[in-house]
């Protein structure tokens, strides 16, 4: 691919994606709230959520830090913007704010510096073509004391079927380029800890979250959502053929049907740093 093409969401922004990202939290809501409490949430605190998406946390770290506090949420989307302002009003969650703006200049988004208490961000690093300036951002709005929470992923290709079949792990291998192609990093989390560091954060906690699934439970329609989301746009982008993704859909079809297989999702790792 052309390093002329434009950036954006290499995952899209539509309604398929707008339901797939609320499946994704709800499967994933407990490891976020694991994480808010490692990091020290409590109520009073003001929050902010970076490329919040269509605000699925930014509402329930809201309900979390009460009226007393607030959160902000920042997306380079406005309809799912739009989507999360809708959510909060049904809610009667006042204590929101949400922002167009690019996660890699939040000195545009006109946030006052060193008030945040906690910033969140998930997977966001791995998608922005420079992690550095949206940890240099942050360094600017957290205040002294305050922490930076992060779920990213390293080594996503690690995200495999056993036993292992050709034609799906091909399709991985086009993932992966999709997003390098767009200046995205899926093994992002390996460069995080010396970017904080180097940006006056210290590293407060580091865990993996490896996540093994079998046909019919609930995790494994976590990425069969993402198929049937992306794979579409992964043809038309021109990273597989017709041919690759009918294999692809012929080795899925096949695992979600046999009782002996099972799946290993990407390592997905908790990061929370806090500002000196």
């Amino acid at each position: 691919m052309s390093d002329t093409t434009p950036r954006e969401y290499v995952l899209g922004t539509d309604e398929a994606e707008l339901a797939r990202l609320g499946f994704q939290h709800r499967l994933w809501s407990d490891t976020a709230h694991a994480l808010w409490q490692s990091a020290g949430i409590r109520p009073g605190m003001r929050v902010l959520d970076v490329g919040c998406g269509p605000g699925y946390a930014s509402l329930e770290l809201a309900q979390i830090v009460g009226a007393s506090g607030a959160v902000v949420g920042v997306d380079e989307s406005e309809p799912f913007l739009e989507f999360a302002r809708a959510r909060a009003a049904l809610l009667g969650v006042s204590h929101t704010d949400f922002r167009v703006g690019d996660a890699t200049d939040l000195a545009s988004v006109g946030l006052p510096e060193a008030t945040f208490d906690l910033v969140y961000a998930r997977w966001v690093l791995c998608f922005v073509p420079d992690p550095e300036a949206v940890v240099r951002g942050l360094a600017t709005l957290v205040r002294p004391g305050g922490r930076v929470a992060v779920q990213d992923y390293f080594n996503y290709q690690s995200l495999t079927l056993a036993p292992r079949r050709e034609a799906f792990d091909r399709v991985i291998r086009a993932v992966v380029r999709s997003w390098r192609d767009r200046k995205g990093d899926p093994d992002v989390m390996a460069r995080l800890p010396r970017l904080f560091r180097e940006h006056g954060f210290r590293t407060d906690l580091l865990r993996p979250t490896k996540v093994l699934t079998r046909p019919g439970e609930s995790m494994w329609h976590w990425p069969d959502s993402f198929w049937r989301s992306f794979l579409p746009r992964l043809e038309k982008m021109g990273y597989i053929t017709a041919e690759e993704r009918a294999g692809f859909e012929g080795a899925w079809a096949e695992a979600s049907s046999d009782p002996d297989t099972f799946m290993l999702l990407p390592t997905v790792f908790d990061l929370v740093v806090a500002k000196d």
